[in-house]
């Protein structure tokens, strides 16, 4: 990791969970600005839960997550929309609006939080199609595309407002290998190019191996981090065998 590089995410002795169901217990952690940050572990571990913390989406039950040193919960009014401002988030199915066209649903934020005129608007939500491939889709309308490609449209527009950190929910799933492996070599792209920090939601090995510089493991059984570390260091981590099975692929590797 580039020693240069500084944190931009904390999340601080984290407790999550619904109503008197604890999901995640006291965990905490740090994002470096402009690593790709994988959040790792069976079904049932918190992987999503955790994500709609740190986006601000549920109040933790205690701790805090810290947005370039500000408390995403605590903040309210302008602060909060500031803050929210500097990521940007694609869930699982994409959520575009089916009835726009890509160019439409990239627009829109851009009308909704700036100023620009729309021959601007038009012009940036191009260049946003652009750097995902797809300036030549942007009359279609979601459901004329892959899977692939919707997810590609989804990236697009959250990243129009250009924010310091994208969110990324379980990117890969739905998609086959040659597919998810594109959207892998997207994801590199756009961190080395736009230097953006991402956190991503997944199980991929073959994602996670591709694209992350660190890893968090969350285990359901305890509820905190199993490991932290490169997935190299995970791959090869057999001072736990839940780690090294789960990396692995061996039987028995995934909480039931």
């Amino acid at each position: 990791m580039d020693s240069a590089r500084d944190t931009i995410i904390q999340v601080r002795n984290l407790t999550a969970g619904y109503g008197e169901a604890v999901v995640i217990d006291d965990i905490s952690f740090d994002v470096e600005r402009g690593e790709v940050f994988v959040i790792l572990g069976g079904s049932g571990c918190g992987k999503s839960t955790l994500l709609k913390h740190m986006i601000g989406l549920l109040p933790p039950v205690a701790g805090e997550v810290l947005i370039d040193g500000e408390d995403i919960i605590a903040a309210g009014g302008a602060d909060r929309e500031r803050l929210l401002r500097k990521f940007g988030v694609t869930f699982q199915g994409g959520a575009l609006f089916g009835s726009m066209t890509l160019l439409e649903n990239i627009c829109l934020p851009l009308e909704e939080f700036t100023e620009l005129p729309q021959q601007a608007v038009r012009l940036v939500a191009l260049m946003k199609l652009d750097l995902v491939g797809l300036r030549e889709y942007a009359d279609h309308i979601p459901s004329e595309l892959s899977g692939g490609m919707q997810k590609r449209a989804a990236i697009a527009r959250a990243i129009a407002l250009d924010p310091a950190i994208l969110f990324m929910d379980e990117p890969s799933a739905g998609l086959d290998p040659i597919t998810s492996a594109g959207l892998d070599e997207l994801i590199l792209s756009l961190a080395k190019s736009l230097d953006m920090t991402f956190v991503i939601v997944t199980h991929e090995l073959p994602s996670i191996r591709a694209v992350a510089d660190r890893v968090i493991m969350l285990r359901q059984e305890t509820k905190k981090i199993a490991a932290e570390g490169s997935p190299a260091e995970l791959s090869e981590n057999r001072d736990d065998p839940w780690v090294w099975n789960f990396f692995n692929r061996q039987v028995g590797a995934v909480d039931q």
